[in-house]
């Protein structure tokens, strides 16, 4: 296993080697590296979504739950608008704990539509 020298003291981190297997995506459904929440909530545009959110150490409230329609998503972040009130929020994503619908949710790309997902390089 090769490795990279940092500095003087002699210390080497190993590198990772190539073996990894070939992603395995199905039919129609989004590529499994750009399965990420935001491309999801992207396709579901529009919808009514519930969203449940876990705000530790808050003495108001440590948890709260958000219901809206979505009108944004991105890799740290989500915009929902409150048809009731015209209240629109932007919710961090590290909060996130779950999100649900009260119909169908799109998955799937429709057939010739240009994806409009986000890939990210790994970290």
């Amino acid at each position: 296993m090769g490795g990279q020298y940092y500095g003087g003291q002699g210390m080497q981190v190993p590198q990772p080697t190539s073996a990894q297997s070939p992603s395995q995506n199905f039919p129609g459904q989004l590529p499994v590296e750009e399965s990420y929440i935001e491309n999801i909530l992207r396709l579901n545009k529009g919808k009514v979504a519930t969203v449940y959110m876990t705000f530790e150490n808050n003495r108001e409230w440590n948890a709260k739950v958000f219901k809206g329609i979505i009108e944004a998503a991105g890799r740290d972040h989500l915009v929902i608008s409150d048809p009731q009130t015209g209240m629109r929020y932007l919710l961090p994503m590290i909060y996130l704990d779950y999100i649900t619908f009260d119909e169908e949710i799109e998955y799937e790309y429709p057939f010739g539509a240009g994806a409009p997902s986000v890939s990210y390089s790994p970290r």
